[in-house]
């Protein structure tokens, strides 16, 4: 139940799920606690947040890699493509250099992944159905971290999993052809 401060966050968080508390060893003495409950300061959801950005910003590069020419809109409803092109529109209207796809919900993005097999199989991902999933908890932990909602209490799971896989979901997830 000991940890050192120079402990990396993502253990810290692995750690917490199955501790009520951690210790932090300071000079050879324990001189801190850790609790989930400090995974609500600024650091920890800056962190977080960061991390499901990565994450949003490999979905765009593998769905621009692997489906030319805007071939990834069949893959979406009227109406969600509707949204973006009236979000491109405001952009462009603001002077804004920004293509359709960057104008995606991370939902959307998702669902492309998920609904385009060759794409989903260069994903950790088996089935189209583990992809909306875990795309759905991603995003509802970072619309809980960008709203400051308890992330603790609503989104443990996410935090966890995000926590302990990052180098697979960073690395892997979303791989590169």
């Amino acid at each position: 139940q000991v940890i050192q401060t120079s402990t990396p966050l993502a253990e810290v968080v692995s750690r917490l799920q199955d501790q009520p508390r951690l210790f932090v060893s300071v000079f050879g003495f324990v001189g801190g606690i850790v609790t989930r409950t400090d995974l609500q300061k600024p650091p920890v959801r800056m962190w977080l947040f960061g991390m499901i950005t990565l994450i949003e910003m490999r979905m765009n590069d593998l769905i621009r890699e692997g489906l030319a020419d805007e071939e990834w809109k069949q893959y979406l409803s009227d109406g969600r493509l509707a949204k973006a092109e009236e979000l491109r529109a405001e952009r462009t209207r603001r002077q804004l250099p920004v293509t359709l796809l960057d104008c995606l919900q991370f939902s959307d993005k998702c669902q492309i992944i998920a609904r385009h097999e060759p794409l989903r199989d260069q994903t950790r991902f088996q089935s189209r159905r583990q992809v909306e999933d875990a795309g759905k908890r991603l995003e509802r932990l970072r619309n809980d971290l960008a709203h400051s909602q308890d992330i603790v209490v609503n989104d443990w799971d996410a935090v966890v999993e995000l926590s302990s896989n990052l180098e697979t979901m960073l690395q892997n997830t979303f791989k590169s052809s």
